[in-house]
């Protein structure tokens, strides 16, 4: 509650926070919407594959022409000004930046652009969920080893949820489940870039319109966005993945704590302490009353009697007994909130949001039978899903991530719905990211080896 304080304390005293954004896309844009009318910010670079694409940005979200005409990054902090590149190396080993907005979504950039802040000792914020599903546990070793932080995005969804949890177990609450909705059927599992707008209900005329990039819906339909966000959710709360995937119940606002509590106690989890996402609409198709699609939640509960009578005196909605209640946010505004990660990483040394543990991983599941030849086209493609399963389970099962599942060659027969194995494909053991995941896999095994024979 006091970051805002922190900023003009800093403008005051130093001059305003020096910011690097790579990646010029939505998430992106929605930052320099804000970040322009942020006191004690100053977004000194901005790179992207494309230039014309962040000068299109910054026209967009009202930033004036001359202020992304710097020459250079030392010219951009001399002016106060934004120097635009293609770079993003560039920016990160720029002397005067303190922290980098990744926000690529690509894993493998991802990856580079966390080990390349280790390198140069500068924060770094991860909208790029999608590298610290596949990989984050292991970064985030990294970027404590180098002494810098790497911090989930907040605005995105798995940064509100761990707030959520943080603020129940620092208030003495017992975390019951953790999670966002979405909107779900079990059909999506199967839906592509073909068939995705009938899905989301957009006319052609809306298409026609707006900007909309059909495998990245996709991939929040078919269920790989949710898996790939709770995963990033569990590995920085310790909550667990159920055993088989992501269950989407249907549940509104005002069932969270009669639906997502344990089985034992009237409920639909496997146990107390997990991640779930639910759905905003029944299983045959009708709306959910008060629906949390856009939301986030977090369901607790309490022992003490007292507590639970305050439940009921205050007007909280609890479960039949009393004890189970939830929290909830209705909205996240996405990339527009990203400030609150800049502030709290610079000025605080703190993430909003970092993998802890290797807990949840993300396998790439087959939407159709999948023949040997065929290639794979990554999230929300024609040929994957991803599956969220708990990460000793997916290890010991050799499943295939789905941060690698980009123009990979089947090598044998996987039936429809079956997760793809490290043996079902022909991947390049020399790629970089490859190197990198396959390091982390062993390191957790090793450690898991070592607690199950108690050398530790």
């Amino acid at each position: 509650m006091n970051l805002h304080h922190l900023l003009m304390k800093r403008n005051h005293e130093k001059g305003p926070l020096r910011v690097g954004l790579i990646g010029a896309g939505k998430f992106g844009s929605m930052y320099l919407a804000q970040a322009r009318s942020t006191e004690g910010i100053h977004l000194a670079a901005i790179a992207d594959l494309v230039p014309a694409r962040a000068i299109a940005a910054l026209g967009r979200t009202g930033w004036l022409a001359e202020q992304g005409s710097a020459v250079s990054i030392p010219d951009a902090l001399a002016k106060g000004t934004t120097f635009i590149t293609d770079d993003a190396l560039g920016v990160i080993a720029a002397p005067g930046l303190e922290v980098i907005i990744d926000a690529t979504g690509s894993p493998s950039a991802g990856i580079a652009h966390v080990l390349a802040c280790c390198k140069e000792g500068k924060h770094i914020i991860m909208v790029n969920v999608e590298a610290d599903a596949l990989t984050g546990p292991l970064l985030a070793r990294r970027a404590q080893e180098a002494g810098i932080v790497c911090s989930l995005a907040y605005g995105d969804q798995p940064a509100l949820i761990c707030e959520l949890v943080d603020w129940a177990r620092a208030c003495g609450f017992t975390v019951v489940a953790a999670g966002k909705g979405t909107k779900y059927l079990p059909v999506y599992h199967q839906s592509t870039p073909e068939t995705v707008w009938s899905h989301y209900g957009f006319t052609e005329e809306q298409l026609a319109r707006g900007d909309f990039n059909a495998k990245m819906f996709n991939s929040f339909l078919d269920g790989t966005k949710s898996a790939i966000e709770m995963a990033a959710v569990a590995n920085a709360t310790g909550l667990v993945p159920p055993a088989d995937g992501l269950r989407f119940p249907p549940c509104g606002a005002d069932d969270l704590p009669r639906i997502l509590k344990p089985r034992a106690a009237g409920g639909l989890l496997d146990e107390a302490g997990q991640v779930e996402v639910v759905s905003s609409l029944e299983r045959d198709g009708r709306p959910v009353y008060r629906d949390l699609r856009w939301g986030v939640y977090v369901t607790f509960t309490t022992e003490n009697d007292y507590s639970a009578r305050c439940f009921h005196e205050y007007g909280v909605v609890t479960d039949e007994s009393g004890r189970y209640t939830a929290l909830y946010r209705p909205a996240h505004l996405i990339g527009l909130e990203l400030g609150i990660s800049v502030a709290s990483v610079a000025l605080r040394g703190e993430p909003t949001g970092v993998a802890r543990d290797f807990t949840g991983d993300v396998a790439a599941t087959a939407k159709r039978d999948l023949l040997p030849g065929d290639i794979l086209d990554g999230e929300g493609g024609f040929t994957v899903y991803g599956t969220l399963l708990p990460a000793r389970k997916s290890i010991a099962s050799g499943c295939f991530p789905i941060g690698l599942a980009h123009q990979i060659k089947i090598v044998r027969p996987v039936a429809a719905g079956e997760t793809i194995t490290w043996g079902d494909v022909a991947y390049n053991g020399q790629d970089e990211t490859v190197k990198f995941r396959l390091e982390m896999e062993d390191i957790f095994k090793r450690e898991w080896s070592k607690k199950i024979n108690g050398s530790e």
